[in-house]
């Protein structure tokens, strides 16, 4: 437990490192504070990892593993190598306070972060630092979680490799390039379809231990007598004609994975370190999971340091730009960001109550082009291009979802909208 005396002392050295115009280290950096839920997190343990890969997601072994995926005994991953060449985030020189309002009280950013489980924060505006932290004694060196945010880069991968002319048309069916699959209900699928979470097939994600995802996720783990094949190959039941009905459901994220490693003979993580990794300068090498036959898990565990997560905003800031370089296809990514390219069954309160779908971005309904990478347990990247501004959050948050608890994702749209007001963006 933090006594007063302890957090006195934390303060007086935060306060002596700063007269001395040191910058604080990152274990001190939101050590004042006492996380919520942080006992029941591991505090006492120092937010151990996780001893296999059936326990790694327990409560007490959350915060630890979620921020060191790569150490949990049995879990398999491939890694993205650290660029020849680091381009700096600069940090605004004077940044505004952000605010927000939520339950008829006017917050900031401490308060967000006492009261959400967030393990990380960081905003930009127009390719600046506003502000970075991090909590449960997290740092600038722990490569965290995204789980389903990294949908969204699985899309932005298909996308350069159908630039690149390894994929000659979205329109293709999905065995055309992924071979394992020939034959099976998602073989026959067009990529455009699952690109919009849209094939029509039921795969089951509800998050109680016995759907869809969660044999796959078993299977990809090693831990079950399938395979993530036995389980994709499995679907067949159709619910929806193709191309009307949003569902959303990782396996159809999954196929998109195999297909791009089948176009392009190569691996995500051997993909990710040539065409994002080099080109927005990462700080710091990344990983993929992968299942036991090598595949790189493309439906989410994505693992990055926020401030390469930071890049990747301001890359999608830039509409896919570093520098005057177009790095992503910019049709493509349009076609992804944009309601307004979306047929009808996407557009935003429609494929759900607040959110559109494109190629695995969330569309929210602003009246600015505005998105999102979205992750279980409350991973979020969130773009608004044309005013410059991007959020990461990465948080252990007790329910996966909104379905299990609607107050978390409440607060943390609020967040959203009250740092765009902060920063003169368009938070309607």
């Amino acid at each position: 437990m933090q006594t007063p005396l302890t957090l006195a002392l934390r303060r007086r050295a935060l306060m002596a490192l700063g007269a001395a115009g040191i910058a604080h280290p990152a274990f001190l950096i939101g050590a004042a504070h006492a996380e919520p839920d942080e006992e029941f997190l591991g505090r006492a343990e120092n937010y151990p990892v996780a001893p296999n890969v059936r326990e790694w997601y327990q409560p007490k072994y959350r915060v630890g593993s979620s921020s060191a995926l790569a150490d949990v005994p049995g879990m398999r991953v491939n890694h993205v190598a650290k660029p020849s060449l680091s381009l700096p985030l600069a940090r605004a020189a004077n940044p505004p306070r952000l605010a927000y309002s939520h339950q008829g009280q006017t917050l900031g950013i401490d308060d967000y972060l006492n009261r959400q489980r967030t393990t990380s924060l960081l905003v930009l505006h127009r390719g600046e630092i506003v502000t970075e932290q991090y909590r449960y004694a997290r740092n600038d060196g722990h490569k965290l979680l995204s789980f389903s945010m990294g949908k969204s880069l699985t899309a932005l991968l298909l996308g350069l490799a159908q630039a690149k002319g390894h994929i000659r048309s979205l329109d293709d069916t999905v065995e055309t390039y992924a071979k394992s699959l020939v034959g099976s209900a998602y073989g026959a699928c067009k990529i455009r379809d699952l690109l919009r979470m849209s094939s029509g097939l039921r795969f089951t994600e509800v998050y109680d231990g016995k759907d869809d995802i969660a044999r796959m996720q078993r299977a990809s783990m090693g831990v079950s007598r399938e395979s993530v094949l036995d389980v994709l190959r499995g679907v067949t039941q159709r619910d929806h004609p193709a191309g009307t009905a949003f569902y959303y459901n990782s396996g159809e994220t999954e196929v998109l994975g195999r297909v791009v490693t089948g176009a392009t003979g190569r691996s995500l993580a051997s993909l990710t370190s040539e065409w994002l990794w080099e080109p927005i300068g990462a700080e710091a090498g990344a990983y993929w999971r992968a299942s036991p036959d090598g595949q790189d898990a493309g439906y989410g565990y994505f693992s990055a340091v926020l401030r390469d997560w930071g890049r990747i905003g301001k890359l999608l800031i830039n509409d896919g730009k570093v520098g005057t370089h177009q790095i992503l296809p910019l049709d493509f990514l349009l076609e992804a960001t944009d309601a307004n390219r979306q047929p009808a069954h996407l557009q935003p309160r429609v494929a759900t109550s607040y959110a559109g779908y494109g190629y695995q971005f969330w569309l929210l309904p602003f009246k600015a082009r505005t998105y999102a990478l979205l992750g279980v347990y409350g991973q979020a990247l969130f773009v608004q291009p044309q005013t410059g501004i991007a959020m990461v959050v990465t948080s252990v948050w007790p329910q996966s979802s909104a379905k299990q608890d609607p107050e978390p994702t409440a607060e943390r749209d609020a967040l959203w909208r009250g740092v765009l007001r902060s920063l003169g963006g368009v938070a309607t």
